[in-house]
């Protein structure tokens, strides 16, 4: 996640640790671009976070061989989160298929619950054409 040419870039630093057999973990520390004018996290830039969270995390998980791709991301915003403080998606996956997954999460700054998702994905195969 550290080419500076891909979106994932425009997140960085962004750090996982694998928490459970089905839970990782995804920090991410907000830089003033990804601001509002409250000072907090844009709801854009919280969402793409919820998104690369998602494979970041099915990645550590051991789930991803090759990219895979978003079928489906709902997204619940619940507080502001302070654009000055890292903020950290808790990823749990809660089905695997042989081509889909299913994840949900939470968007924690501390202990204040900011934003939750659920994503379903499609797991990529050989790139085509």
């Amino acid at each position: 996640m550290t080419d500076p040419t891909r979106f994932n870039a425009f997140l960085a630093p962004i750090s996982v640790r694998v928490e459970g057999e089905r839970v990782a973990r995804v920090r991410m520390v907000p830089q003033r671009l990804h601001s509002n004018l409250r000072d907090h996290v844009h709801g854009g830039a919280l969402l793409g976070f919820m998104d690369v969270a998602t494979f970041a995390g099915a990645r550590a998980l051991g789930l991803m061989q090759a990219p895979a791709a978003t079928v489906d991301l709902s997204a619940q915003f619940i507080a502001g989160a302070d654009a000055s403080r890292p903020i950290e998606a808790v990823v749990e996956l809660l089905r695997e298929t042989a081509r889909m997954f299913f994840v949900r999460g939470l968007i924690v700054q501390n202990e204040t619950a900011c934003a939750s998702f659920a994503c379903t994905a499609r797991k990529g195969g050989a790139a085509r054409a």
